[in-house]
């Protein structure tokens, strides 16, 4: 059940509602009695079943690359901070246990050859929900209590932790609950009651349940054993690390404080919720921004899985919703109102989790606030997903957490015979590694090949809209604050080469000065050519500086660079053809001398062109060079975006045609520092031929610094998503020509010279001139997100790419 319905909000006709495949199908092996209705109803022409909100769609295909060889590195998610999980809804036979316990199981099976490790059905799914009275009928109870032993006998050669729903006695109490009953491996690992029973409108529940929290470590009997209620249970995963598993039921999660945000500050990391929820109108809209908000507040993630086909529509009706949120993003959902069953099956992040809350003081701050109440989280439990093979190759799956000789069960993870979950032999030994775990092919989320680029066109544009903005208003408060809020004040100055970084420069002074009412001619450029600048590159500086209304003037600095090395004794001033780093740095010296210089004479600032993605790298001149302004508006902003931000004021047509016909011309310019000389027949200087390609770049950067993600687990991630070329989408506007794989030889390469660089580079971030942060995945201010010590090594990172990150 759920909280009533409010207002439904209008969706949109016409959209496409094509699901990542493989992730939101049915069961491959559906009910016998079903599979003609396995996929779902016609829909009528025009009309669209509960689209996912526009910002969280998913509409993209997943990965594609698989490696079937159990023993490779890259084989099994489970290596790499991965949980699978499922959402099932699926029919109910009302009233039959029996057969509801045959249709889970044919389910699990199917979910089981997916390498699903936790697979969660909807409240009372061995039943159905809308029983009524029936639920208080002894046959129906001694059902549905043998149901859960038939279960609870057929996991013992299945993979997942099984949740599934179903009323049981409480003796002492004579009473019903409601309860969620967890499985795995041939035992009952955890009974957790609903705790919130809705007595309003169409819910009668109190009719015939008594409360969890009211029948607390009070006994039910199941078969020949006694288990204990507690509402408090987490269940550990020692084997999955980051695991630990809490359910609540339906309502549960409507009300004020949910037992899930006291669990999760007691350290759940994944909340399940069965749920009976009946369907009214905008009913679907509010159980996803209730599961989002939980996700998001916690840092969890969370699954759901509502009541469907089957449940009696005598006075209400139901339609299956399942989805898995994961910090607030959706990672998956399926259509409603199903026929047949159907499954979100998505790979859940537990690495990101941690990470995040590890991030977060304040999330343990909270836990503190709350130290009194979650005194009562001590009945955690340890499962084993898989068992680890120890020393003399027996497994020891089985043995944590098995019911004590009382029939009780064990009451928390310390009464576990210390040496019965062993993990020494994992990091010491190669041939020792967990046992049970299964090449699981592709991962099952969407993953950007460029995280700070949204694949969404609509997303994109409000993203560069946003962007664009702060780094307008960042400019604007600069300039204002040091009398350029007036005609003939401070005055932006900047050099334009005719690259992306000095071109969105340019159009953020542009925008900046019409919101502080002055003319653009007072924004003072100039291009500095020097021994390798292009007439291609140099006339886009001019044309674009003209087309926006700056003005501009050109300073050769040939000659003065020519005399500086000279003077130095540098080979190049004797005329030798020496292009070392002394001859790329005296002409980026020169250029920023020239506009500090220039930004004295004429009552300015200088404003810096250089991006977050050069800033990782070290790519820029240290002091006296690129490095250094007096305000930086592109800092914040990676090179990936940069040249979305310019597409979109190129359709936004904020600058007008000219101007856009030369941003055009910008955009389709190979990325290069012009700074050593082409021979007669040799291929221009190239950026990215030196230090690599800025989307694999921006790809380590954004888990290195949004996730902390370790080299092992981002060189996992990076084949992922850039293994095959044709899996996925691309952003909007970007280039065929430019659209390539990278083997995992190549991201091994490249991650080694991005950790190198980004470790031996410091000392230029720690002397960062001030800059707005732009993007949530982080910026490298010494005041902002980023704090490091310019002297650390990146020892330990390079050895874990030696150790752990394979190459083909």
């Amino acid at each position: 059940m759920s909280s009533a319905s409010q207002s439904a909000a209008p969706q949109p006709s016409g959209q496409d509602r094509s699901q990542p495949p493989g992730q939101n199908e049915p069961p491959r092996s559906a009910p016998a009695h079903h599979e003609a209705a396995a996929t779902s109803a016609p829909v009528p022409g025009g009309h669209v079943p509960a689209a996912p909100d526009r910002d969280h769609r998913l509409d993209r295909a997943l990965p594609t690359i698989t490696h079937e060889d159990p023993s490779d590195p890259h084989a099994s998610i489970y290596d790499h901070g991965f949980l699978r999980a499922a959402a099932v809804t699926l029919p109910v036979a009302l009233a039959d246990p029996a057969t509801n316990a045959e249709r889970h199981l044919e389910v699990l099976r199917d979910l089981d050859r997916q390498q699903v490790g936790l697979a969660v059905f909807p409240e009372l799914s061995l039943t159905g929900y809308s029983l009524d009275d029936l639920v208080l009928q002894e046959p129906l109870l001694d059902a549905a209590e043998q149901a859960i032993l038939t279960v609870v006998e057929a996991s013992r050669e299945l993979m997942p932790l099984i949740v599934l729903g179903a009323p049981l006695r409480v003796p002492s109490r004579h009473r019903v609950v409601n309860a969620a009953i967890t499985i795995h491996r041939g035992e009952i690992v955890g009974i957790q009651a609903k705790q919130h029973l809705p007595t309003y409108r169409e819910f009668y529940e109190r009719r015939w349940y008594a409360p969890g929290d009211d029948v607390c470590w009070e006994n039910v009997r199941i078969g020949r054993t006694e288990y204990q209620l507690t509402p408090h249970q987490l269940i550990e995963v020692p084997d999955v690390p980051g695991l630990s598993l809490f359910v609540e039921i339906c309502e549960d999660m409507w009300v004020p404080i949910p037992p899930s945000a006291e669990a999760a500050l007691a350290g759940a990391t994944v909340i399940a919720n069965l749920s009976g929820s009946p369907i009214t109108i905008g009913r679907a809209d509010e159980r996803k921004l209730m599961a989002r908000s939980a996700s998001a507040r916690t840092q969890a993630a969370y699954i759901y899985a509502a009541a469907g086909e089957g449940e009696s529509t005598t006075d209400l009706a139901w339609d299956g919703q399942t989805f898995i949120y994961e910090c607030g993003d959706l990672l998956g959902e399926t259509e409603r109102f199903p026929q047949g069953p159907r499954a979100t099956i998505a790979d859940i992040d537990l690495t990101r989790v941690v990470a995040e809350r590890r991030r977060m003081n304040t999330f343990d701050d909270n836990r503190r606030i709350h130290a009194e109440r979650l005194k009562e989280y001590t009945g955690n439990r340890a499962q084993l997903l898989f068992g680890v093979e120890a020393a003399d190759g027996a497994g020891v799956a089985d043995e944590p957490g098995a019911p004590r000789e009382d029939g009780m069960l064990a009451a928390s993870s310390a009464d576990v015979a210390a040496d019965a979950i062993s993990f020494d032999a994992w990091d010491d030994d190669e041939d020792s590694r967990p046992v049970g775990r299964p090449a699981t092919g592709p991962l099952r989320r969407k993953l950007d090949r460029f995280p700070f680029v949204p694949d969404d066109p609509a997303r994109l544009a409000q993203d560069c809209y946003e962007a664009f903005s702060i780094q307008v208003a960042g400019l604007v408060r600069r300039l204002s604050a040091i009398g350029g809020d007036k005609p003939g004040g401070t005055k932006p100055v900047l050099g334009v080469s005719g690259g992306l970084d000095s071109t969105h420069a340019l159009l953020v002074c542009a925008r900046a000065m019409d919101l502080l009412g002055r003319d653009r001619s007072e924004i003072l450029t100039y291009t500095m050519p020097g021994f390798a600048t292009t007439e291609h590159t140099r006339s886009n500086a001019e044309l674009l500086s003209r087309a926006v209304g700056a003005s501009f003037e050109t300073i050769d600095i040939r000659p003065s660079a020519t005399q500086m090395l000279k003077d130095m004794g540098h080979p190049y001033g004797e005329g030798e053809e020496v292009y070392d780093v002394t001859f790329e740095n005296v002409q980026a010296g020169m250029r920023t001398d020239y506009l500090f210089r220039l930004a004295n004479h004429h009552g300015g600032i200088v404003v810096g062109t250089g991006d977050l993605s050069e800033l990782a790298l070290g790519w820029c001149t240290y002091g006296v060079g690129d490095h250094m302004s007096h305000y930086g508006v592109n800092a914040g902003v990676p090179k990936t975006l940069i040249q979305h931000l310019i597409r979109w004021v190129v359709a936004e047509g904020i600058f007008g045609d000219d101007a856009s016909g030369v941003l055009q011309a910008v955009l389709e310019t190979e990325i290069s520092p012009e700074l050593i000389p082409a021979r007669e027949g040799e291929k221009a200087q190239s950026t990215e031929s030196s230090i690599g390609p800025y989307a694999l770049h921006d790809f380590f950067l954004y888990h290195l610094l949004r996730r902390g993600y370790g080299p092992a687990k981002t060189a996992y991630l990076a084949h992922q998503a850039w293994g095959d070329v044709d899996a996925g989408e691309w952003p909007a506007g970007y280039s065929d020509a430019d659209k390539r794989p990278y083997s995992r030889e190549e991201i091994k390469h490249w991650l080694t010279v991005f950790i190198r660089r980004f470790f031996a580079n410091q000392f230029k971030r720690s002397a960062l001139p001030n800059a707005p942060k732009v993007l949530a995945g982080g910026s490298l201010s010494p005041r902002g997100d980023w704090r490091m010590p310019s002297d650390a090594t990146a020892k330990a990172w390079l050895a874990e790419i030696e150790r752990e990150v394979p190459g083909e």
